[in-house]
């Protein structure tokens, strides 16, 4: 996502660092063999050629910066004791991508997965393809090329076993981390063969054999747990915080409370009386559009965390507010319904959706409204940075290690070979970290003081001072024929875009969140629009998990609802009826224009597909138990999604009690392809359930003069241990590969706030349109 918004933003304007120990360790190449005594001698790209036991396919991975890098010369190591070293290019934060990704490699090189070692990339896109660890994409674009990556490596450790006897390729076979010879029954181990087989060339593509999806060992079974989760659970995992360099001092930073404040004066005095503190700093205040740079602001630098604060605090300074200073929620929510009130730019036109409303018998319209919300990770954002020799080194919790690699050596003036970016386990991140503001923070002070500097953000500065989701008002016109047959469905949506962190706000959406639920309505309906209107940033707005799916799915599937109830329908009926018999949708039938509805994915591999839609609200509703009864003051509610080019239906059971909401169960289908690790998969949907039932009911971020009012979970809450999704049951539609794997990081999520939604209206008779729910149900 990231490198495509720096594409379309710049042309709108036009329009030595000492070791440490860590659980994740940082591998070159030269370094892993090094270390484990394995041998590399050549590099390769792995030829284009025809297909081998699957049919390669296309997907938009090659199209990203730096593309896909599927050459084992690159990825996998060999020790001579038989030890498998992986390397894993994209970021942990939960997903299980630096598991899944290195299991998909050792199944199918044949690699025993108990003598497997992961190693976390450094920030290298060059090397290892692209990095950007979002947009639910790395299973998408990678698994591929893992696929690809161990039968090259298998092809390999063939070749040299074969060359060792003097008989021919096809005389082997590579089982169970060892080559046989099929009629001798001669052995011999990867180790032994290492040295051999690291020499040779990456074999063409035309010559690999693939496994059959039943000789599969790991690869869709699910019983891989991740490979950290032994130190998550017993607290040895490294994280942000947790990395330690002898002499390292402490930063704390007293940030702009608006974006683009500037100084006025400042009293550092009794800051500097601080025990432990050692030296203030500033920091070059940046207004809005400076893509990831630093907000700027005052920087304490102590002895330890606690000094910093204490010295941030101390400092006395009275900022000079700017344009963004009279920023007020309220005010700004009816800017939005003001905007989408009137006609706004066309970005879906199928049929003549303005006339049949014009003409239609009756007219509903129904308003939604989402406040800006901020990711709130559990880990806030921490880098430690060191600077020696004209070089420097960070570790930090980043999602795109290369883009905060490039990032701080432009803004510390330095080539990016002089700048090392390695990757610790991220507590979370959402889209927060993948702009490593507070990596260049670090850096910055480390190049000051000529030594290493760890930045901590407190919990306030997270949430006062993030990248915030996008607030919007969804509106929705509704005609209705006098046999209440819909005739035109009109969708407005106005919402202020993350364009405005990388260039000048002209109050208008990219493509991408315009495809995400606006322009690809999916119901059968004759008469289609969907606009697009103005709506300006006064805040770093940036991309969250789901991004703009979220207020788009909550405002589809709410009015779906709502015309169900209008009409007097069953709810998942009335759902299956208008989206219609299965078909794919077609880009120009439907009026889209681009690629972007599609998550950049070429709709020939990954075609939006109405029957699989259909299909989950069927196996979801069937499992639920959809129309049972059920005790007063509860009820189940339905919706469905489809995003990251997978399908999601969802029933949430809803209990109200004195204006309480509580979820006891909730039922999920997700259709995302191939699924190659059910075990991550069921993991996504119940974060998303909890993820999603915190964004329904608790977040909200408010401005007052220009400056966020929330602060930490008394005033920015969490679901808690006693309320939240109790139960979550997950229904994985079985594919075979052919079915392309889609995305499970994010998708989860759209589909809970309306189906949580519809289950509070079927319980109470209460419409909820404006989120978070808070204490409305209290009223």
């Amino acid at each position: 996502m990231l490198h495509q918004i720096e594409k379309f933003a710049e042309q709108s304007k036009t329009v030595p660092a000492a070791a440490i120990d860590s659980v994740i360790s940082n591998a070159s190449r030269r370094g892993v063999l090094k270390g484990l005594g394995g041998f590399v001698l050549a590099l390769h790209l792995l030829p284009a050629g025809r297909a081998g036991a699957f049919p390669a396919y296309e997907t938009f991975g090659p199209g990203m910066p730096n593309g896909v890098v599927n050459d084992p010369h690159i990825f996998v190591a060999i020790a001579p004791d038989g030890e498998v070293t992986i390397i894993a290019h994209r970021s942990e934060m939960g997903t299980g991508s630096r598991t899944t990704l290195p299991m998909v490699i050792a199944d199918e090189m044949e690699a025993d997965w108990d003598r497997v070692t992961v190693k976390q990339a450094e920030g290298d896109e060059p090397k290892y393809g692209n990095q950007d660890t979002d947009g639910s994409r790395s299973l998408r674009h990678h698994i591929q090329p893992a696929r690809e990556i161990g039968a090259a490596m298998r092809h390999m450790l063939k070749q040299a076993a074969a060359k060792q006897w003097g008989v021919k390729i096809d005389e082997v076979e590579a089982v169970g981390h060892q080559v046989i010879h099929k009629s001798l029954g001669s052995r011999v181990g990867y180790g032994d063969l290492a040295e051999a087989a690291m020499a040779l060339k990456t074999p063409p593509r035309d010559v690999l054999q693939f496994k059959d999806e039943k000789e599969f060992r790991y690869i869709g079974k699910g019983t891989v747990p991740i490979v950290d989760l032994h130190d998550i659970t017993t607290g040895k995992a490294v994280y942000g915080s947790d990395v330690r360099l002898p002499g390292t001092r402490v930063a704390v930073i007293a940030r702009p409370p608006v974006v683009g404040a500037t100084i006025k004066s400042i009293d550092d005095s009794a800051a500097k009386a601080i025990a432990g503190v050692e030296t203030i700093m500033h920091l070059p205040i940046t207004p809005l559009g400076s893509k990831f740079k630093p907000l700027g602001g005052v920087a304490v630098i102590a002895e330890n965390t606690w000094a910093a604060i204490q010295g941030r605090d101390a400092l006395k300074i009275e900022w000079d507010r700017g344009e963004h200073g009279t920023f007020e929620t309220r005010a700004y929510e009816a800017e939005l319904r003001a905007s989408t009130a009137e006609p706004g730019t066309s970005v879906r036109n199928q049929g003549n959706a303005d006339a049949a409303l014009k003409d239609a018998a009756k007219v509903l319209t129904y308003e939604y409204y989402q406040p800006h919300m901020a990711h709130a990770p559990m880990e806030p954002p921490t880098a430690l940075a060191n600077y020696a020799d004209g070089k420097c080194e960070i570790w930090a919790p980043v999602q795109s290690p290369y883009v905060a690699r490039t990032d701080t050596a432009e803004y510390l003036g330095m080539d990016a070979k002089d700048v090392t970016v390695n990757v610790t386990l991220l507590g979370g991140a959402f889209g927060r970290k993948s702009k490593a503001d507070f990596a260049t923070e670090a850096a910055f002070l480390a190049k000051q003081v000529g030594g290493p500097v760890r930045v901590q953000w407190t919990r306030e500065d997270d949430i006062r001072h993030s990248y915030y989701h996008t607030s919007s008002v969804e509106r929705i016109d509704i005609g209705l024929d006098s046999d209440k047959r819909v005739t035109a469905w009109r969708h407005r949506s106005a919402a202020p875009s993350f364009l405005s962190t990388f260039t000048e706000d002209k109050g208008v959406q990219h493509e991408i969140e315009i495809g995400m639920g606006l322009e690809n309505l999916p119901y059968e309906i004759s008469n289609v629009s969907a606009e697009q209107c103005p709506a300006f940033a006064h805040t770093r707005v940036g991309w969250f998990r789901s991004v703009s799916n979220i207020p788009r799915a909550f405002a589809v599937q709410s009015a779906t609802a709502e015309l169900a109830h209008e009409l007097g329908r069953d709810q998942k009926e009335f759902l299956l009826e208008i989206i219609g018999p299965p078909r794919i949708l077609d880009a120009k039938t439907a009026g889209l224009p681009g690629k972007f509805w599609n998550q950049y994915e070429p709709e020939k591999e990954f075609p939006f597909e109405t029957g699989r839609l259909s299909g989950v609200v069927r196996l979801v509703a069937q499992k639920a138990g959809w129309g049972k009864s059920l005790p007063k003051g509860e009820a189940l509610g339905i919706a469905a999604h489809r995003s990251f080019v997978s399908y999601i239906a969802m029933v949430v059971h809803a209990k109200v009690e004195k204006g309480i909401v509580r979820v006891p169960e909730v039922h999920v289908a997700v259709d995302c392809g191939f699924a190659a690790n059910p075990e991550r998969v069921r993991s996504q949907m119940q974060g998303a359930c909890v993820f999603g039932m915190t964004a329904a009911l608790y977040s909200g971020i408010s401005f007052d003069n220009g400056e966020v009012q929330e602060s930490n979970f008394h005033d920015y809450e969490m679901v808690r241990a006693d309320n939240f999704p109790e139960l979550v049951h997950t229904y994985i539609v079985p594919h075979s590969f052919e079915v392309h794997a889609t995305g499970v990081g994010e998708p989860g999520v759209p589909p809970f706030a309306p189906a949580l939604a519809n289950a509070i209206f079927n319980a109470t008779g209460r419409r909820i349109r404006n989120l978070p729910i808070g204490d409305q149900l209290k009223a």
